[in-house]
């Protein structure tokens, strides 16, 4: 795609397209801390490392129970709602214990969110990644998988025994196939594991090179990490990706 071409579908899709950013209330701290910075005081990350490290030190807060609830008040509520301009994108999964935006302490207008059972995707999913880089700068992509995924562990099921499940559930398990075939292959003590692991890497490798996102990659406008959640100790490891 040349330039012109890129640019008229930036424009397609930003006049198109509403943006997708979650906000959940915060959660109560287990330490008394300092008052976080105010909405206006917080400059948005630019770069795909600014971006990452802030993230990741959100998380250290939240593992510690440090947190500082930002971007959680009427004043940036205010802010952000005529314009948005999240540093970051996020697709995780639909899981109950794995919210994004408490897990990074990260707050309204800050991250785009996609959550799908399993890190699943599909077009329309791949599109609403695509959506925070290509039409607002986003200099940040994370996949994120967690420990003891209830989705990764039927779809394992499920091929293991070839057995279907019922509905729209199959297609969770046909698009999950090559995380398992390569948890397969690589076998280990956890098979569940190693196939929730596989799900990011494979994500994150295919949204590095998906056609519209690697000339961002390339340049270094744009970084694509695959990361995994523990719930036991609520850290985020990074597998691959880390901008330096």
């Amino acid at each position: 795609m040349d330039q012109a071409g890129r640019l008229d579908r930036r424009a397609v899709l930003a006049g198109g397209l509403a943006g997708a950013a979650v906000a959940l209330t915060g959660c109560s701290s287990t330490r008394a801390v300092p008052a976080a910075p105010t909405a206006l005081a917080r400059a948005r990350p630019s770069t795909p490392a600014a971006a990452f490290a802030r993230l990741m030190e959100g998380n250290k807060r939240w593992v510690s129970g440090a947190l500082h609830h930002p971007d959680r008040d009427p004043n940036r509520r205010q802010l952000v709602a005529q314009q948005q301009e999240p540093f970051g994108s996020v697709l995780s999964c639909i899981d109950s214990r794995v919210p994004p935006e408490l897990l990074f302490d990260t707050g309204l207008g800050d991250l785009y969110v996609m959550r799908t059972g399993g890190e699943a995707v599909d077009p329309v999913v791949t599109g609403s990644v695509e959506y925070g880089p290509m039409t607002s700068g986003t200099p940040l992509v994370v996949v994120l998988g967690h420990q003891r995924c209830g989705a990764i562990e039927a779809a394992h099921k499920s091929l293991r025994g070839g057995t279907p499940l019922p509905g729209n559930l199959q297609a969770i398990v046909k698009a999950l196939r090559p995380a398992y075939e390569q948890a397969v292959r690589k076998g280990g003590a956890d098979p569940v594991d190693t196939m929730a692991r596989a799900q990011v890497t494979l994500t994150a490798t295919a949204l590095r090179s998906n056609q519209d996102l690697a000339p961002l990659v390339k340049r270094g406008a744009l970084a694509v990490v695959g990361a995994y959640y523990s719930l036991d100790t609520g850290a985020v490891e990074v597998l691959d990706g880390a901008p330096s």
